[in-house]
């Protein structure tokens, strides 16, 4: 994936991403737990310069200190989709996803220690979910980065 096609604009998107094995969390503000294996959906924000582009570039290095939740999967497992959203906002790509079947919170506060509205950014998606068409559902320009199993 050429990561300098990536818009340079704010927005939001969601990093679709594979854990192969569990994933022991080791961040202070999360009770210490464990992520099953199994597919997840992150959703973030890009406000900061550089946008979307700069965002993800970054999540999509393997080597990198961790500096948010989401690190520790992206250390762990692989991104194997994006979904875009330039221009908007990751509490609503959270509220697109949940409550659909198949969908749910693994871990309450992930990814969202700063937000007041969502319970978590991070979602898990059952087996039998086509990823993109969740992103198709919203809107998402959907970028494969080595296929969704």
């Amino acid at each position: 994936m050429d990561a300098t096609a990536l818009p340079p604009a704010p927005g939001a998107y969601v990093l679709f991403i594979e854990l192969e094995r569990a994933v022991a969390l080791r961040a202070t503000s999360l009770v210490a737990s464990e992520l099953a294996p199994g597919r997840y959906a992150y959703c973030g924000s890009a406000r900061g310069p550089g946008g979307l582009r700069a965002r993800l570039c970054r999540h999509l290095k393997r080597d990198k200190a961790d500096h948010w939740h989401v690190d520790h999967l992206t250390a762990a497992g692989r991104i194997v989709a994006l979904g875009l959203a330039p221009g908007g906002r990751e509490c609503a790509l959270v509220e697109g996803l949940s409550g659909r079947p198949g969908v749910e919170v693994p871990l309450a506060g992930f990814g969202s220690s700063d937000c007041r509205q969502c319970r978590a950014h991070l979602l898990r998606l059952a087996r039998d979910i086509d990823a993109k068409r969740l992103a198709c559902d919203l809107e998402l320009v959907w970028i494969d980065c080595g296929g969704v199993p």
